[in-house]
Formats: structure tokens, sequence, C-alpha cells
């Protein structure tokens, strides 16, 4: 019987993500839904979901990276609000791109006024510091 069945074609190829094609972690079909639902344009093209995902991904793991390595300066293996807060503002860009954000429990960076400092004295008169490797002083670092 012709036209009946599928005996004689090959099988169906597994139904693979627009994300998954795309090489990406974030949902691109979830992004399309968003764009479509949020009044942004009367139409969406094909790519600008898979655009705008790609975006969000590479912030996020920008921001996770920086993060990670600020939670390693502090030798502590989970990731806090307050590890996401120093990382973005100490780096250039993602601190002006997120210039009008506050990250919840994220907490103030560290400084402290040049004129509130101690005044240097004479060198070798008498200077009583503390030497490096035995420095109780924190950290401008981060």
């Amino acid at each position: 019987m012709s036209g009946r069945g599928n005996s004689g074609g090959k099988a169906r190829a597994r139904t693979r993500s627009r994300s998954s094609r795309a090489g990406l972690q974030f949902p691109v079909g979830r992004a399309g839904r968003l764009l479509r639902r949020g009044n942004y344009a009367k139409r969406v093209g094909a790519d600008a979901p898979v655009f705008l995902a790609a975006v969000l991904e590479y912030l996020t793991a920008e921001i996770l990276e920086l993060a990670g390595n600020v939670a390693r300066h502090f030798k502590k293996t989970r990731i806090t609000p307050r590890h996401l807060q120093l990382a973005v503002r100490h780096d250039e860009e993602l601190n002006k791109l997120l210039r009008g954000v506050t990250i919840a429990q994220g907490g103030v960076l560290p400084n402290i006024q040049a004129a509130l400092l101690p005044k240097k004295t004479g060198a070798g008169a008498g200077s009583t510091k503390p030497s490096k490797k035995g420095s109780k002083q924190p950290s401008q670092e981060y």
C-alpha cells in the first residue's frame, strides 16, 4: 500500500530546541515569547530571541566568573550577593551598565577617605609600621 505508514521512508530526526541549535543554555523560546507578549514591537524576527538569549547568557557568565573570583579570593565556595556586588562594582564596564541597580544584601564598597587615614611620618624616624606578613589591616582590593 503506497502512501500509508512509514515503512518506506527514513525515520524522522529527533526535534532539537532552538537553544540547542544555537548552542545556548538560555531558553530561546521563552525569550521569544516574552518579546512577543511584551508589546515591544508588532512583529519579532526569528533571530531576535536567539540574539537576546545569547546576550543574556554572555552577561550572566561574565558576572558569575568575576563573582567566583571574588568568592575564591575570600576562600569561600558559595557566591553571595556581596560577591556579586564587589565583582560588578570593581569592573568598569559592568559598573557602568548596572549603575542604577541595587543588589540586595550587597553591602557597600570599602572606601576610606585619604583625609581620615593616619598621617605619614618621616622615613625611619621611630615609625612603628606593622610588617607586611603580620598585617591585620583589611585589604582595599575588594
